[in-house]
């Protein structure tokens, strides 16, 4: 499974909603990103469930 993904989540600071394009590949991974509305960085986890279902979660990047 490859590829871009849309997901929305909510920024773990301001609490408002945003969009991200995350890439799917084959491995997890972690990267920051910064909320659209506040400019605060979140840790951004993507991962592959073991039935093929996409987990993407936000942190604030002080909890990582």
């Amino acid at each position: 499974m490859h590829g871009l993904e849309c997901v929305t989540l909510t920024c773990p600071y301001c609490g408002e909603p945003g969009e991200l394009q995350v890439e799917v590949g084959d491995a997890d991974q972690e990267y920051v990103e910064d909320c659209a509305v506040c400019c605060q960085p979140w840790q951004v986890r993507v991962s592959i469930a073991p039935d093929g279902r996409i987990e993407v979660s936000a942190l604030r990047d002080d909890d990582a």
